[in-house]
């Protein structure tokens, strides 16, 4: 095999990017060819002849010559939308392979676009061994790929996302063949990934030693690498490096497209040709790695100038991204905790740690009594770090021998005790061996299970306990945000054994659950113990203690029964007390006794109507549930925590950042977690698990594993909803969305209900208009959800704030969909300022809570307020602390204003001044805006505004617009509106506010909410006074409106909207913002609590006619 060296004497040097690489723009050039320069032979780099050689320069002779692999990249513009041509070339690059999750970035900075784009790779391709090679594509949108100028695959459709698969290819180790594939971007996201595999060589990407440039291609020789540790990049020229001074600020080194702090730039102590950049934070072990020096730092290569270098480094890093929890990992004893806190026994076997472990094919059964070739650490998923297979099986085998401990007395006699063998989760489906006997088949992956084991256990000695696993993570199972194409928002997945799995000794006659539901209304308890062992004899006892350990209630009676338990002087939970009661149950029938330790808290969750609202409502009182999306990944355990400390630690970071509550995201934990938020004090938004569900056994999986989580998660007192749907995820008809929703309901009247998450967004069916909530996603602040007359509303996800953290981030391209920020301050500020502007008056009035995307970063999506190893807090705590306690108490205080009552009268007649006395009971003065001024009134003196931003308003509302209310004012006009203008209204909470009093599009009209108007179509004379008079009439449900003391127009209007803002004069607002202004004189303002009769109106306008 004969290679070519690039050597600086024969070559054209040409600066280039890294494709695969989102680039800032001023960092590309436009295309390859403007960068290039020829050189002769005098332009190589010098050495000096008499110079004495050092043993630095003896190693630097025998060195190999630099080598370089990869493709051209050519980036097109098409010539139209949907040309997908080659149209217009924005730049050319150096990519080391086809593995690009993220092209949109790229096509921007080297086209001027993201979409209507094309791009081409060409080069050489040489297998490392000869073979039958199969090659694999798969991109966003079409592409094609040619060998030797023959089509391998063709699949230049519009989609996205589909892999395609070529023929067999023979190919000879150490021959090249001419390489080209094409893609092309229509809109949206941009990827494209090219594997493939042999016989004998497993499915992986193509790597950059496969590919060579095209040999009139070329590229300033130095070799990039970084070493093991990950935090020194070596970079070694062709001659000896000098002239450091200045090159570290000249030099960029990006991981995945993010700048690493670089400590030092020195010259490498062994080897005198090379650089040495040591970095502040490591590279992790597979990130892209691109090396960006400017050519204005001075470094010289054999005493010439080094021009610019765009290139990739090679990446021999093994350093990996880990928590401070899995670093102490004790691999024998993982995760020691009893791990079911509301059912505890005293006797107990924990079986986390070593099994045995093998891929299976699909059908494969377990072949027992043998031992399997590898070791995992259960209960870590088979994908992870922690569980040192890391690779995706479809199909597995876990082997495990115990010993049932003698003192357990476990048999088969009447007297004997029972063993049960219990996983906390299993994903997908499951079947569990006991010494060849099959005792137990479980499917879904989120829901613990069990089996009594008795009759399978032989003798004394070790016990042979086998698992078979499928986990395909395909169509019509919940999958959650799992993938078997992670990237973006979506995430690795977790297969297999992924809970503590445990074996405990239980009496003859055993408790199978305890259900217990709060009852804050009678002060008592709802104890219901299952036993399927049980006969109509047995009985229950429950006994409860409070925190001191002193008895407060107890009960018995029959079991599989519901009792009512007395809870002495109640303590209600909350978060601001999360008040925990010990619980004891028993068991007892004939000389049988099982016992179990549980937990409980007094709370109660409702939604009703507060200051005109319908609003979330806890113990009686409102609550704004403030939150974080917890999608519950780690970096070295995936689903799995490191730790019981590490699972406790997210929900620790909610309180010491302020929140009240959690939105646990399409996954459910172990109930450790549950209780962590049971202890803690925090809201539990509970998600069901989505996945792509195609047809009935997808749709019924859907809702009956959602049913058992319900079930199995019932007593936790921090859980208080149930969020049936996330956006249009696996939804498949509004009607049954709805009609699960009420099936929730009823199967769990104790909590709140979410149909549906997101219900304005990503492929949703629609409004079904069931369950207690309605929930919007509001990542730009332009759609919030708003309560009706049922339901209160919530903003189900908003924020997702990027926030890059070098050395601490998953390997891959970053995904930002919402927008970035450069640092911890400008993270923060962000923040503060959109929860201040959006979130804190909401809180007090329409919003009942709203969610924060998220608590840690997750893989490649790095919006979370901590770093996806939990090792840096993104945000400055106290200031985020801060607002958040500010919005909760704003939520609190809900429907404390002061009833509004005998509205307000304003006669304008001080002539001076910045305010005007309001002469009614509520003392509501109205304020002038900058520019407002005095003019002749109808009597006395009147407002005068130009139409150009002035207006007058009061403090607060003055009128209840729920109800009955009538508003009046004189008014002129200097000029005619173009469209509309506003005497009076007053705000609300909504895009329009409840009322204008106003004139446009060639009518006088009293308008509310969806464009009804009671209109009077006629064209004022200008400097006339006119008054004016609007009328709501609650018990007619109708609008009126008065010209000059006669009814001239009425409406139907629809529901009545809450005030929350001040009554203006001579503006309206809009979506949040001020407009119509009214261009001339205002006097005479008044408003009632009650709706005017027409002689009414004819006596007021009488009475004040000039």
């Amino acid at each position: 095999m004969t290679r070519r060296h690039i050597r600086p004497r024969t070559r054209m040097w040409a600066l280039l990017t890294t494709a695969a690489l989102v680039l800032p723009t001023s960092t590309l050039l436009p295309t390859a060819s403007a960068a290039e320069q020829p050189r002769g032979a005098s332009a190589a780099p010098a050495r000096n002849a008499n110079a004495q050689n050092t043993p630095a320069q003896n190693a630097s002779a025998e060195k190999p010559a630099i080598e370089v692999h990869g493709l051209k990249g050519e980036y097109f513009s098409m010539s139209a939308p949907g040309a997908r041509d080659f149209a217009t070339l924005g730049g050319t690059s150096l990519d080391p392979q086809v593995n690009f999750s993220g092209l949109t970035g790229t096509f921007q900075n080297l086209t001027g676009r993201t979409e209507h784009t094309t791009a081409r790779w060409t080069g050489r391709i040489e297998a490392p061994a000869t073979g039958d090679y199969t090659f694999y594509g798969i991109g966003d949108n079409g592409f094609r790929l040619f060998i030797d100028g023959k089509p391998v695959i063709d699949h230049w459709i519009p989609d996205w996302d589909k892999e395609q698969t070529s023929a067999s290819i023979r190919l000879t180790a150490g021959e090249k063949h001419d390489f080209r594939l094409e893609m092309f971007q229509d809109v949206g996201g941009a990827n494209m990934f090219l594997r493939w595999s042999t016989p004998t060589m497993a499915k992986q990407l193509v790597p950059e030693s496969a590919f060579t440039p095209p040999a009139d291609f070329e590229v300033y020789p130095v070799e990039l690498t970084v070493d093991e540790s990950g935090r020194r990049l070596r970079a070694r020229f062709e001659g000896k490096v000098s002239d450091l001074a200045a090159v570290k600020e000249h030099l960029t080194v990006e991981a995945d497209t993010t700048p690493m702090p670089i400590r030092s730039v020195t010259v490498a102590p062994d080897d005198r040709d090379s650089l040495l950049v040591t970095l502040s934070e490591p590279i992790q072990k597979n990130q892209q790695v691109r090396v960006d020096y400017d050519g204005k730092g001075g470094l010289k290569n054999g005493g010439e100038t080094v021009p610019r270098i765009l290139r990739s480094a090679k990446n021999a890093s093994t350093h990996r991204l880990t928590t401070e929890w899995g670093d102490r990992l004790d691999e024998k004893n993982p995760l020691p905790e009893y791990p079911r806190p509301q059912q505890v026994r005293g006797k107990w076997k924990n079986l986390n740690g070593p099994w045995q472990f093998s891929g299976a094919g699909a059908g494969e059964q377990p072949a027992f009594g043998k031992d399997l070739d590898e070791k995992i650490i259960v209960p870590f998923p088979v994908e992870s770090q922690l569980s040192g297979i890391e690779r995706h099986e479809d199909h597995m085998f876990y082997r495990r021998l115990v010993n049932v401990p003698k003192d357990w007395k476990v048999g088969t006699g009447a007297k004997d005790n029972r063993l049960k063998l219990n996983f906390g989760a299993v994903d997908y489906q499951a079947r569990v061996w006991v010494n060849g006997t099959q005792v137990a088949e479980h499917t879904g992956g989120y829901n613990a299970f069990s089996a009594d084991v008795t009759d399978a256990v032989k003798g004394t000695g070790p016990q042979e306990v086998v698992v078979a696993v499928t986990d395909t993570g395909g169509r019509n199972q919940p999958t959650g945000k799992q993938s078997t194409n992670p990237g973006g928002i979506f995430y690795t997945q977790s297969s297999g054994i992924w809970q503590t799995v445990w074996m405990e000794p239980v009496a003859p006659v055993s408790i199978d659950d305890v259900v217990t539901t709060p009852d804050i209304d009678t002060g008592s308890l709802a104890v219901t113990v299952a036993s399927d062992d049980a006969t109509s004899g047995a009985r229950v006892e429950a006994v409860a203690r409070d925190a001191r350990g002193k008895v407060v209630g107890r009960v018995g009676g029959p079991v599989n029964t519901p009792l009512r338990l007395p809870v002495a002087n109640q303590r209600l939970w909350s978060p601001d007390d999360p008040y925990l009661y010990d619980l004891e149950v028993k068991l007892v029938q004939g000389r049988s006794t099982d016992t179990v330790q549980s937990y409980f808290g007094m709370r109660k969750i409702a939604i009703e109507k507060v200051g005109g609202f319908q609003k979330l409502v806890l113990n009686g009182k409102p609550v704004y549930s403030l939150a974080t999306l917890d999608q519950g990944f780690w970096p070295d355990g995936l689903y799995t925590q490191p730790s019981d400390k590490a699972l406790a630690f997210d929900l620790e970071a909610h309180k010491k950042l302020g929140f009240n509550a959690v939105r646990k995201h399409i996954k459910v934990e172990s109930p450790r977690w549950f209780y962590h938020a049971d202890r803690l004090g925090l809201l539990v938004w509970q998600d069901f698990v989505s996945g792509d569900l195609t047809d009935e056994t997808g749709h019924q999986a859907f809702v009956d594993q959602g049913r058992e989580m319900m079930r199995q998660h019932h007593n936790s007192p921090s859980v208080i909803g149930w969020i049936v749907f996330n956006e249009g995820w696996g939804e498949w008809n509004r009607e049954e969305t709805g009609r699960i929703a009420e099936s929730v309901k009823a199967a769990d009247p104790s909590r709140v209900v979410n149909a549906h998450s997101g219900v304005n967004c990503c492929n949703s069916k629609g409004d079904s208009g069931k369950g207690d909530i309605i929930d919007h996603h509001d990542y730009n602040n332009t759609d919030p959800a708003f309560p009706d007359a049922e339901r209160a509303a919530m903003d189900g996800e908003h924020g997702g704030f990027t926030l890059r953290a070098p050395g601490h981030m998953w390997p891959g391209a970053p995904t930002v969909i919402y927008s970035g920020v450069a640092d911890k301050e400008a993270l923060t500020r962000k923040y503060v300022e959109n929860t201040e502007k959006y979130y804190l008056e909401a809180a007090g009035a329409e919003l009942s809570g709203s969610i924060y995307t998220q608590i840690s970063d997750l893989e490649n999506e790095l919006n979370g307020l901590y770093t996806y190893d939990r090792r840096e807090i993104k945000v400055d705590p106290v200031r985020v602390r801060e607002i958040n306690r500010k919005v909760i108490a704003a939520g609190a205080a809900a429907g404390e204003r002061d009833q509004l009552s005998g509205g307000g009268s304003w006669a304008l007649d001080e002539g001076t001044g910045t305010t005007s006395r309001d002469a009614g009971p509520n003392g509501e003065d109205l304020k002038f805006s900058e520019g407002t001024t005095w003019a002749p009134g109808v009597s006395g003196s009147a407002l005068k505004f130009d139409g150009q931003g002035q207006y007058a308003e009061t403090e607060g509302p003055v009128v209840d617009t729920t109800t009955s209310y009538s508003v009046s004012a004189w008014a002129t006009l200097d000029s005619l509106p173009g469209n509309y203008a506003t005497v009076v209204s007053q705000d609300g909470r909504r895009q329009e506010n409840p009322f204008y009093l106003q004139y446009g599009q060639g009518a006088f009209a009293f308008s509310t909410p969806g464009g009804i108007r009671a209109r009077y179509v006629t064209t004022p004379e200008t400097g006339r006074w006119y008054h004016l008079v609007g009328v709501r009439d609650a018990a007619k449900n109708e609008i009126r409106l008065y010209v000059d003391g006669a009814l001239v127009a009425t409406a139907t209007p629809g529901p009545a909207d809450v005030s929350t803002g001040p009554l203006s004069v001579g503006r309206a607002k809009w979506s949040g913002g001020n407009v119509d202004f009214w261009k001339g004189s205002v006097d005479q303002v008044r408003a009632f609590d009650k709706a005017l009769s027409s002689e009414e109106v004819t006596a007021l306008h009488a009475s004040q006619k000039p």
